[in-house]
Formats: C-alpha cells, sequence, structure tokens
C-alpha cells in the first residue's frame, strides 16, 4: 500500500496545488477594497451619531456599512484600522448604535484551505518518497526480498517449479539413505501408522562434515515423498530486535502444520542450538528465546501430525541437551567422507549430464581424491569442465581434471620470481619429504613433487593413501612425522643449515607427537592417559572455569614425550637420507630441472618404486 501511495504521490499534489490555484482565482474580492478608507477616530463619530447600519469586523479591520444621508447613498462603505491595544467602549458603542455587528476570519485565515494544507501534504510526499528509497536499499541487502517480511524471514517452501531431487541424486551415503528412506513410507501415508497409534519421530538430526549432502539429503527425502518442503538456516532467526526469531518459528511451524504432510529444515541448528548460559556473558538472549521457542514448538506436535522437523550441523558436540532429548532430535543420521567407491559414485551422478573424453577413468580419479567431500567433487567436475570450456575443446579429459584436482589440493600457481640459492634450498627440502616417504615401509605413496608456487606454499610434497585409513597405528605416526622432518633435516645435511621454510612443517609434527602423547596414548612415559588441554572445548568463558587437569610434573612429562618423539623422528630422517645421498641429490637435480615430477619420475630418479609399503599396517 505504501508503495502505491508513494508512487501516486507525485501526480496527487500537483492536482492539489491547480485546484487550489484556480479556487483563489474565482474569490470574490474582498470587501475592505470597495470601501474608502477612514481613520478609526471618524469610525467612532459614525457610531456615536448613529449612521452605520452594519459593522463588520476582520481581524485587525473594521468595515462599516453606511446608512442613508445627505451626501451619502445607503449601502456606502468605509474601512478602519482597529487600534492594537483593544478598545473597550468600542463593543457598547456598536450597541448603542443599533449596528449588526458581524465577525469574520482575518484574509491571512481565510486564505485557501488548500494552501493552508501544502506544506503537510510536502512534508508527506518527501517522508514517503525517503521511505521508498530506504525500502529499495533495504531490499537490495535482504537478497530482493521486502524488509517488511523480517518477521517472516527468508524460509521458503520449494514449490513444483524446482526440480524434483530424489535418493537417485545422493550418491556415496547408503547408510544415511536407509535410515531417513523409512520416514518416506510415513510422510506418504501418516493414516496407515497413526491408526495403530504409531508417531513418526518428531526431529531428525543430520550429522557430518561440511559438504557431505545434509542438505540434498533432506531434499531428496521430500522430494521421494513427494511432500511440502520448509528450508531456512537458524542464523535466519537471530535479528537484532528481541523475539523475532520466536516469531519466526511460529509462523514456519504453524504454516507447515496447515500443509501437513511436510517437512521442516533447519540448516546449521548450532546458530541458535548451542549449550544455554554459556560464555563471559552468560549466553545470547535473543538467541535463547529463539532456542526455547523451537523447543517449544516440537513439544506442540500432536503426534498424529505428519510434520518431521530435519536440522543439518557439523558440530553436534555444541548443541544443548534438551535438542537431544527423546521427543525432539532423537534420531541421529551422522553423514561421513566418502570412501573410494561412494567417491566414483558420487562424480558418476556429477558427470551424467557432461560429455567426457575416452581417456575419463573416473575410478581412478576418485583414487586420487581422498578426503574429497560431495561439494568437494561436484566443484572438481565443474572446474574441470570450466577448464575444457575455456580450451574450447568438446568434451572434458583426463587432464583437465588432474589439472583441476591440484589447484584444489596445492593452490592455484604463483608467478614469483625466486633466486637461484632460495630455489635451490627449496629443491633440497621436498626432496628430503620426497626421499624419507619413498623409503619408510608405511607412509602414503608421493603422486607430485613441486617446487612451483602455488597458493601459500613455495612448493609441496603431495601424496595419496593407497586405501582409506579409518584408524591410525603408531607406527604409521612415527613414519608420518619423520616425513614432515624430512625436508628440515635435508635442508640441515645437504646444505648444512636450516630455515624458516621447515615452520609449517615443525608445527604440524608438534600438533601430531603432542596428540600421540596426550589424548592416544601412545607414550611409554606418560600412559594412556587423556591430558587435553580445556582450550579445545568450542566455549569462551568454560574454558576459563575448568582448571587444568594436570600437574605441573605431568605437563614437564608430556612435553619431554613429545620432544622425544621429534627427536626420534629427526634421527630416522637423518639415517634414511644419510643413506641414499646420492639418489637424493639425483632427484633435488631433476627437480630443478623439471620443476614438478610424477610419481614414476620420482621412482626412476630414487632406483624403482618402494617396496613393502603397507605392510606391517
Amino acid at each position: 500500500m505504501l508503495k502505491g501511495l508513494a508512487k501516486w504521490l507525485p501526480a496527487l499534489l500537483v492536482g492539489l496545488i491547480l485546484l487550489g490555484f484556480f479556487a483563489n482565482l474565482q474569490q470574490p474580492v474582498p470587501l475592505q477594497e470597495r470601501a474608502t478608507e477612514i481613520a478609526y477616530s471618524e469610525f467612532k463619530k459614525l457610531l456615536k451619531e448613529r449612521r452605520v447600519a452594519e459593522v463588520v469586523m476582520q481581524g485587525q479591520k473594521v468595515t462599516a456599512t453606511l446608512r442613508a444621508a445627505a451626501g451619502v447613498e445607503a449601502g456606502s462603505s468605509v474601512v478602519a484600522n482597529l487600534p492594537e491595544i483593544q478598545d473597550p467602549n468600542l463593543f457598547s458603542l456598536i450597541d448603542d448604535s443599533q449596528a449588526i455587528l458581524v465577525i469574520q476570519p482575518s484574509e491571512e485565515e481565510n486564505s485557501n484551505w488548500v494552501f493552508s494544507l501544502l506544506p503537510w501534504l510536502v512534508f508527506l510526499g518527501l517522508y514517503f518518497w525517503f521511505w521508498q528509497k530506504m525500502q529499495s536499499n533495504l531490499v537490495g541487502r535482504f537478497g530482493g526480498r521486502d524488509p517488511s517480511d523480517f518477521l517472516t524471514g527468508s524460509s521458503k517452501k520449494e514449490t513444483k517449479a524446482v526440480r524434483r531431487i530424489t535418493f537417485d541424486d545422493v550418491a556415496g551415503q547408503e547408510a544415511a539413505k536407509r535410515e531417513v528412506g523409512e520416514l518416506v513410507d510415513f510422510l506418504k501415508d501418516p493414516e496407515r501408522y497413526s491408526r495403530l497409534g504409531a508417531e513418526a519421530p518428531r526431529g531428525v538430526l543430520l550429522m557430518g562434515p561440511p559438504g557431505t549432502g545434509k542438505t540434498l539429503l533432506a531434499r531428496a527425502l521430500a522430494g521421494e515423498a513427494g511432500v511440502a518442503f520448509y528450508h531456512t538456516s537458524a542464523s535466519e532467526f537471530i535479528e537484532m530486535f528481541v523475539g523475532v526469531g520466536a516469531s519466526r518459528v511460529r509462523k514456519m511451524f504453524d504454516e507447515a502444520k496447515e500443509r501437513a504432510p511436510s517437512i521442516i529444515f533447519i540448516d546449521e541448528l548450532d546458530a541458535v542450538g548451542r549449550v544455554r548460559g554459556t560464555g563471559l556473558g552468560g549466553g545470547n538472549d535473543e538467541r535463547e528465546q529463539t532456542l526455547n521457542q523451537i523447543l517449544s514448538e516440537m513439544d506442540g506436535f500432536s503426534g498424529h501430525e505428519a510434520v518431521i522437523v530435519l536440522a543439518a550441523t557439523n558440530r553436534p558436540d555444541v548443541l544443548d541437551p534438551a535438542l537431544l532429548r527423546p521427543g525432539r532430535f532423537d534420531r541421529h543420521v551422522t553423514l561421513e567422507l566418502p570412501d573410494r567407491k561412494a567417491r566414483e559414485a558420487i562424480l558418476k551422478v556429477h558427470t551424467r549430464k557432461i560429455p567426457l573424453a575416452e581417456d575419463v577413468d573416473l575410478s581412478l580419479l576418485a583414487a586420487s581424491t581422498p578426503g574429497f567431500s560431495g561439494a568437494d567433487l561436484k566443484n572438481l567436475v565443474n572446474e574441470a569442465a570450466m577448464a575444457a570450456a575455456r580450451a574450447d575443446e568438446n568434451a572434458i579429459r583426463m587432464g583437465h581434471f588432474d589439472e583441476m584436482r591440484d589447484k584444489v589440493m596445492m593452490g592455484s600457481v604463483r608467478s614469483l620470481a625466486i633466486r637461484p640459492d632460495e630455489r635451490h634450498r627449496l629443491a633440497v627440502h621436498e626432496a628430503g619429504h620426497t626421499v624419507t616417504a619413498h623409503f619408510l615401509p608405511l607412509a602414503d605413496p608421493i603422486y607430485k613433487v613441486t617446487i612451483i608456487p602455488r597458493g601459500r606454499a613455495l612448493g609441496g610434497t603431495h601424496m595419496l593413501p593407497e586405501e582409506e585409513r579409518h584408524t591410525l597405528p603408531v607406527d604409521y605416526l612415527k613414519d608420518r612425522l619423520t616425513v614432515l622432518l624430512g625436508g628440515r633435516t635435508a635442508e640441515q645435511e645437504l646444505l648444512g643449515e636450516v630455515s624458516s621454510g621447515a615452520d609449517d612443517d615443525i608445527q604440524k609434527a608438534t600438533q601430531l607427537a603432542r596428540a600421540m602423547v596426550s589424548r592416544w596414548g601412545m607414550s611409554e612415559e606418560v600412559g594412556p592417559v587423556d591430558l587435553r588441554q580445556s582450550d579445545e572445548h568450542p566455549f569462551l568463558g568454560r574454558e576459563i572455569a575448568q582448571p587444568r587437569r594436570f600437574s605441573e610434573t605431568t605437563a614437564h612429562e608430556v612435553d619431554r614425550a613429545v620432544a622425544v618423539l621429534l627427536q626420534e623422528a629427526t634421527a630416522r630422517a637423518t639415517a634414511i637420507i644419510g643413506a641414499n645421498r646420492q639418489a637424493m641429490e639425483h632427484l633435488v637435480r631433476r627437480l630443478e630441472e623439471r620443476e614438478s615430477l610424477s610419481a614414476d619420475e620420482i621412482d626412476a630418479c630414487l632406483g624403482g618404486p618402494a617396496q613393502n609399503r603397507g605392510s606391517a599396517a
């Protein structure tokens, strides 16, 4: 309504101004303009002589209509100015003269009413104009939505125009699909369950790392059941106005109940679902009020309403216990990073409508992308398609996938001028990582080593595990420590000094060694004791309140055990590099010549492929 009024307001103002102008032209000429002006004393004299028939008082002017007299026609008028100080005898003189008294507004007060309203109309016009401008700016800030809808938020129901997503679009998460698949039958025919008194779970919590397909799985569940799907993010409930989030929750749940069967999906639940009363300030009132409203709405289900609430989070450890109790989000579905077989299935889903060249091997590509989530693989396919389009090719080749995989894992190539001595040091450093990894039995195989600056690194040695690991043996971790410190050791052995280039390696090695000692009990001196520091807790304030759970003596033993592990790893790296110094120097020269070496080229420099890799796993 405000938008429509603001649109027509300029035309309305112009019309009123014109109307007032023409109305002013048609006003009668005031009586004073046809009268003879006299002094006020003369006017009083006429009253005393009873020669005035009518007196018209208008502001500070008084007009007298005269009676017939010698030399004066009946009906002629005279006008006089009243004194600034009111004459107390004036009205008694008028009464004595038996004249008719008429009091009228002054000329200023008798001005056209349209012109008297013009300032207000102009003010209203400017107000609506500024409102419209502010509204258009806010619409841009809120992604094209009307800011008057802030009470409803941006929770949206997908319409039929949205492509229907089914479980066929969710690859690599078979266990999760089985867990939520039984809800499809309930949503399709809820009365069959309600007849026997059965109730569907009110809340299902989807847990897993980012990019594993939690939102996709929720959409697929709605697509399989063919029900309304309401999707919102928990962060959109939090506003600067207290109570707005709770109002949005009520409105969304009411609408979902009206359109049951339906699904409500709340993404990033931890934005409002964190443990209440935490932090130095005691928590956030608006967030906690919104969380309380979600809890009460879920308790308000009658048990026969076919509404299922799905929520997603990658931080289930920070959620309030009230969210996870039976009757709320009591069913937990975990989505893991896909293994090799699952990654191949995901790649098939994302490439089914994309032209692939004959040399593309999705199985090999899946094997070379460990740790990739479903979102990472989708991004990889898209980047490869863009690379092929830039090259003006008709199909995506395996080389495009390899190039984009390196870009995702190692970063984009940087053009950086490097001095010759730094280039040699960089080659020695990366060769140290490569040689130690090549000759250690449990180290992951290296698929590429480069001294080309990529991302934030000047070079890199990149390894790919041959198979998925779900537990990490102590011997494997010790080999990993040796590989991490191999670059620094190579600089010491071949160049006689170390540099700051090992900063990231030392940091990772120290973190790994401390985890081995304080979390996994892999130190004989310390033993199997959990000695994790409280600073790992996600809540500021709670970590301050938690004292350290071990003594200074134990802390000293932990530090000593960490140092022993790092020293042992350095000694092993020194022994490997010393025993293979000639092969390593050959690798350094080839690396300086070629800048990047593949796995086959590395094996050729080091005397063939590594033997018995993984035998002690």
